[in-house]
């Protein structure tokens, strides 16, 4: 292995983490001040429970926000599937699937539970107290005991993670030899990754089309602790073991290789993302606007188009991150070393600094911006204390602070 090359890559993906931090919390601070979303915030206690996905509903908005989140909706959370499988398959080697298993569990499981059962529940007071401002406590509680599932927030992530982890893990134990069969679709991927790539598509596309096109692109399903976005579970699953391929086959020796093709293409990646991009939004919004009147060929181009806008987006994002990003900002480290805990924590700061903003007469721009601007430095406060205490760093998902060893730095 050339370990130039290794801390080059790792350092570069250190760094995509902790972006992939501020492009998450900026996303949802921005969720209130869509223009597309409806004049009146959802009722608490009715289906289809619009506020899972926007909470705070702010009469301020900027249609700016609209093409931002649908940028970031087309190919972040697959990013997040794709980097959390970069570094499963040595992680499984080395501890066998049991092991691998049981710690997923634990790393994973614990911080879903208590943001499920204690922070997602402070988190939306305020979604009930738009549409019930004299709402005392006791009477929240009672409406959010009384709603058909357990609220989960963007943790639901974890979960679903989880369950692919531990697919790949049983796998792992039925057939050792099914991460190498991973690796050899990215063997020839530093010099000619378009065999990995057209891969990809397929795969991603056999993922999502069947099931967007049965169930919808954006339905979601909640049923007690569990939710998910119908349509893409399995295309999530498909980054995942992508990313398990493409560490199975050497970080820094395939796709990701510092003086790889994929880093060589950021240009030809970063015209082609866009162009994806509007083609899906176009005929989305034909879609959406008279959707019984789109005939299938329609609803498949534009399901094709939100594949092709994923999986260029994804690469686009890590190809310029290999290429421009492997150096240190020490920033960026603190961001990438607490990544995990900022993500669990930050729900609940964000959606009560947006409640608070709501009577204020101010631009839905620096309204965000003033959520985003508080949110951030509060989950990241926040994590790093919890991770000082070896209990409260447990339930964010992290090791203890002083357990951890420092970071070492690219040659």
């Amino acid at each position: 292995m050339n370990v130039t090359a290794y801390a080059h890559t790792s350092l570069a993906i250190a760094n995509l983490r902790g972006v992939f931090i501020l492009i998450l919390v900026s996303f949802h601070a921005c969720l209130a001040y869509l223009g597309s979303t409806p004049a009146m915030p959802a009722a608490f206690d009715l289906a289809p429970y619009m506020w899972l996905a926007f909470p705070i509903v702010d009469p301020r908005r900027f249609y700016g926000f609209d093409l931002y989140c649908a940028w970031e909706d087309v190919h972040v959370m697959a990013l997040m599937f794709f980097l959390s499988g970069l570094f499963v398959a040595p992680s499984l080697t080395r501890k066998g699937a049991a092991r691998f298993a049981a710690d997923r569990l634990y790393r994973l499981g614990l911080p879903f539970l208590f943001s499920v059962f204690v922070l997602t529940p402070i988190a939306i007071y305020p979604v009930y107290l738009q549409r019930n401002p004299s709402g005392s406590p006791a009477e929240y509680l009672a409406a959010y005991r009384d709603l058909p599932f357990w609220p989960n927030g963007p943790t639901w992530f974890l979960w679903l993670l989880l369950a692919i982890s531990l697919a790949l893990a049983a796998i792992h134990a039925l057939w050792p030899a099914g991460l190498e069969a991973l690796a050899v679709l990215t063997r020839d991927a530093r010099r000619a990754p378009r065999r990995f790539l057209v891969a990809l598509t397929v795969a991603a596309t056999l993922g999502y089309l069947p099931l967007t096109l049965a169930f919808g692109p954006f339905d979601w399903f909640e049923r007690g602790l569990f939710s998910f976005q119908i349509s893409r579970p399995l295309l999530y699953a498909v980054y995942f073991f992508a990313g398990a391929a493409v560490g199975a086959a050497g970080l820094s020796e395939g796709l990701l290789a510092p003086d790889g093709e994929l880093s060589r293409r950021w240009r030809r990646l970063g015209a082609i993302s866009p162009a994806f991009l509007f083609v899906w939004m176009g005929l989305t919004g034909v879609v959406l606007t008279y959707p019984a009147f789109a005939p299938m060929p329609m609803r498949t181009l534009s399901a094709l188009a939100y594949v092709g806008a994923s999986v260029a987006g994804v690469m686009l994002l890590m190809a310029v991150s290999v290429r421009f990003c492997a150096r240190r900002f020490r920033w960026l480290e603190l961001l990438s070393r607490n990544a995990l805990g900022i993500f669990v924590v930050h729900y609940t700061p964000l959606v009560w600094m947006q409640y608070a903003l709501l009577d204020l007469a101010l631009p839905a721009l620096l309204k965000a911006a003033l959520v985003f601007g508080v949110t951030l430095p509060v989950s990241l406060a926040l994590a790093v204390a919890m991770r000082k205490q070896p209990l409260l760093a447990r339930l964010i998902g992290e090791e203890p602070a002083a357990m951890l060893r420092p970071a070492k730095q690219a040659s």
